[in-house]
């Protein structure tokens, strides 16, 4: 598994893209990095606007798919929600559960980690 710690800002989910990007971008199809991509957005940036914690983003690949995963302190949990179609923000998981093959969290001795499956 390969994993980076990143500081919960903005500027996080924009690294987390890239680093995604390039640690995946020899294993995965160019139309599955994009997915990767989007993905590892939301998942980061929900961790920065919800946990405001430090996070790690992790990816680990798989035989038959790669898994990504935000680590975070908090032990709030994600909800996937319904919001009205002008709202600005919070489609964040509901893209998560449209792309994603699988979706979940898993708590930790320190918080949780909300992860995702996309198929090789």
């Amino acid at each position: 598994m390969w994993s980076v710690d990143l500081p919960p800002e903005p500027a996080s989910a924009t690294q987390a893209r890239r680093l995604a990007r390039e640690q995946l971008a020899s294993i995965v199809p160019p139309d599955a990095l994009d997915t990767v991509a989007l993905l590892v957005t939301e998942l980061v940036t929900n961790a920065i606007l919800h946990a405001r914690t430090p996070l790690q983003l992790q990816i680990e690949t798989r035989p038959n798919h790669v898994r990504l995963g935000v680590e975070d302190a908090s032990d709030r949990q994600p909800e996937l929600r319904s919001h009205p179609s002008d709202a600005v923000t919070g489609r964040g998981l509901a893209l998560v559960e449209a792309l994603a093959s699988s979706w979940g969290v898993e708590s930790t001795s320190s918080g949780k980690v909300v992860w995702c499956e996309i198929p090789r």
